[in-house]
């Protein structure tokens, strides 16, 4: 009980922590990868600008202007160098001048004959057409998907570029392609115009972003430079075309880049299906990362790709388990010492609650001798201890008393009935009377005094027991158990003793009168038994004959028929069966109390009913002298004796009337009324 405070609350305030902390630590993870999300587009999207702003540059230079309009000898030659030396300024992948029908004038990749237009490159300037209505001052590029025909009119020196193999991942969507030959572009068209506003020709500029490792290095290296995440944890960036993996710094193995993998379904239905961020552990090829994807929108508002950047969240979850094991032996090592503080204080107050029981058990099992002894507690219980020993010391004194008492009594009886034997049978009945008055009297004042003697201690005892309980308060609950049979104790040594006063007074204790069923009685009584009977093995018989109903007070019959009932069970050690029989008899009812036990010697039916005789070690031979007493108020009587129908056992028979009489005249055998 002690502990239990400990083993409740200590275990429930770790995994609360541990629940929290586990919680916050991921929001902490999904916040920091959120931040790292906002870098990776802020860069991506000043890449965008500075595509379109340079290809808006070179369109509005006067040299490229000049260079169109000149149509002398070669002046495609030097278109070609021109665009190729600002395509290289600019760090393009492509810088390509069209005329006004579309057709290609001059490449910054190569040298490129005048006139010359490839298949696709009046569909491909048709498309970008809507790029070349915008205001001029949009000078940011778009995204673009084109094709794997487009790309190559636009570019031919891209081409090993394209036609990405696709790799099996695990979690991806199903899927048929086994390659992906289209490309994802930044892309800038602008018109060149002459001094009058003319258009020249259109000039498209922008990068491939397919295999651009160089690109998404970069972003790498400006979210997670060498050194932003601890416990070696790896960041990574990665570029999506639709749900393929065109250009990251994932490692599929070793050295080679996880380039035509594919993101899980899942991500894939959040951020291509609905066009949300995904900010979540997500697993990237080969390992669990903390990550985040955001959608890649097109000139049109189509989704058409990912941007991602993501952590490792192994070495984070390692630390996590490490600090929570760190926190678990912290806060064990603390139950530990908690633990080893409470027994030692609370030894020092169920140490005298137990000596107490234990001693109360023994005085139960006949050890009158046993006291609780010098104790070292010093507070109430202490006190209550030494109370305890106190009144045991009473009760003994006053038990030797009282047999004292008793033994001389007895004397004083046997000689006046010595005296009175050769008188006639009215002296015989008038000394009997007197021989029970005088009983009545002596017991009535030992009963006064023993009450007065042992209810003080008893007082006592309960009174520092109840300032024990308000001292303690909730502290209590440990020692309840201990106080209760304590308790019971006082409660079981008060009912001595008012036995004892009902019958020496039995005016006092008096109850009402009430006309009752015995067969109902009976029952009862042994439902109230029941606990007793369902340790043995007794068989119940019953034989309900009585029809007539009987005047005496409820409480009473009970007790006497209790009384009977146990009496019978102990006399029944082994087994056997308890016969219960009732009857009418003219102006009432008799019970019949027959056990199959061993019987009653002739000493015992001598004695029977006097006051303290007692053929078992834990009696105290008051109950059938009150059972007698109690009928008898009501003019009845209890007769004893052994069985007549050849089988072992004693019989008890309780005669009682419809309504009450006087008290019969006392039998002829001191001590055995009923055998008249």
């Amino acid at each position: 009980m002690a502990l239990l405070p400990l083993l409740v609350a200590f275990p429930l305030l770790v995994a609360a922590l541990a629940i929290w902390s586990n919680q916050a630590y991921d929001r902490l993870l999904i916040t920091k990868v959120r931040s790292d999300l906002a870098v990776a587009q802020g860069y991506f999207d000043q890449v965008l600008i500075e595509v379109g702003s340079g290809t808006l540059g070179v369109a509005d230079s006067r040299a490229l202007a000049d260079a169109l309009r000149d149509q002398g000898s070669g002046a495609a030659a030097l278109l070609d160098a021109h665009l190729r030396a600002e395509r290289e300024r600019l760090n393009l992948d492509f810088l390509v001048l069209y005329d006004r029908e579309g057709r290609v004038i001059a490449r910054g990749a190569q040298p490129q004959a005048p006139g010359a237009a490839t298949a696709a490159g009046t569909p491909l300037l048709g498309r970008l057409a809507g790029e070349r209505a915008a205001p001029r001052d949009r000078a940011k590029a778009a995204l673009r998907v084109l094709s794997n025909t487009e790309l190559r009119s636009l570019a031919p020196h891209l081409a090993q570029r394209l036609d990405i193999p696709l790799v099996a991942t695990r979690n991806a969507a199903p899927s048929e392609r086994r390659t992906e030959d289209r490309a994802m572009v930044a892309l800038a068209t602008q018109p060149v115009l002459d001094g009058q506003g003319r258009t020249l020709g259109v000039l498209s500029g922008g990068l491939l972003l397919n295999q651009n490792l160089d690109f998404i290095d970069h972003i790498n290296r400006i979210v997670y430079p060498a050194g932003s995440l601890p416990f070696d944890s790896q960041g990574t960036a990665t570029l999506f075309l639709d749900d393929v993996r065109i250009t990251t710094n994932v490692r599929l193995f070793q050295d080679r880049r996880a380039i035509g993998t594919r993101v899980s379904q899942a991500v894939r239905e959040t951020v291509l299906g609905e066009g949300r961020t995904w900010l979540d552990l997500a697993f990237v090829v080969n390992d669990w990362y903390v990550s985040a994807y955001q959608p890649l929108l097109d000139a049109g508002g189509e989704r058409i790709g990912m941007l991602y950047v993501g952590f490792t969240e192994a070495p984070f979850r390692f630390m996590r388990y490490a600090m929570l094991a760190l926190i678990g032996l912290i806060f064990g090592a603390v139950m530990a010492a908690s633990a080893w503080f409470s027994l030692r204080w609370a030894r020092s107050i169920f140490e005298p609650v137990q000596q107490m029981n234990l001693t109360m058990q023994r005085v139960e099992l006949g050890d009158g001798q046993a006291r609780v002894g010098a104790l070292r507690a010093r507070d109430e219980l202490g006190a209550l201890a030494g109370h305890l020993d106190q009144l045991l010391d009473a009760i003994d004194d006053k038990t030797a008393a009282l047999q004292r008492w008793a033994n001389e009594l007895d004397h004083k009886v046997a000689e006046r009935t010595q005296e009175l034997q050769a008188s006639n049978a009215s002296l015989r009945q008038a000394q009997q009377q007197l021989v029970k008055s005088e009983k009545l009297a002596a017991i009535g004042q030992l009963t006064a005094s023993i009450a007065h003697e042992i209810n003080n201690p008893i007082a006592v005892m309960q009174g520092n027991l109840d300032l024990m309980r308000d001292m303690l308060g909730p502290q209590s609950e440990a020692v309840r158990g201990e106080l209760a049979l304590i308790d019971q104790q006082i409660e079981r040594m008060r009912i001595i003793v008012t036995q004892l006063l009902q019958y020496a007074r039995p005016t006092e204790y008096a109850g009402y009168v009430d006309t009752l069923d015995l067969n109902r009685t009976v029952d009862d009584c042994l439902v109230l038994v029941g606990h007793l009977l369902a340790k043995t093995r007794i068989a119940i018989e019953r034989d309900a004959q009585a029809t007539q109903r009987v005047g005496i007070n409820r409480q009473e019959l009970q007790q006497v028929i209790i009384n009977l009932l146990i009496n019978a069970i102990q006399a029944m050690p082994e087994g056997g069966v308890l016969r219960l029989r009732t009857r009418d008899t003219g102006n009432g009812a008799e019970l019949q109390v027959i056990d199959s036990g061993s019987g009653l010697t002739p000493v015992t039916l001598e004695r029977l009913f006097r006051p303290f005789f007692t053929t078992k070690n834990d009696g105290n031979g008051l109950g059938l002298w009150i059972s007698q007493g109690l009928v008898e108020r009501y003019g009845g009587h209890i007769a004893a004796a052994n069985r007549s129908d050849g089988a072992q056992g004693a019989v008890f028979t309780v005669t009682l009337f419809t309504e009450p009489q006087a008290p019969a005249a006392p039998s002829t055998h001191d001590g055995r009324p009923g055998a008249r």
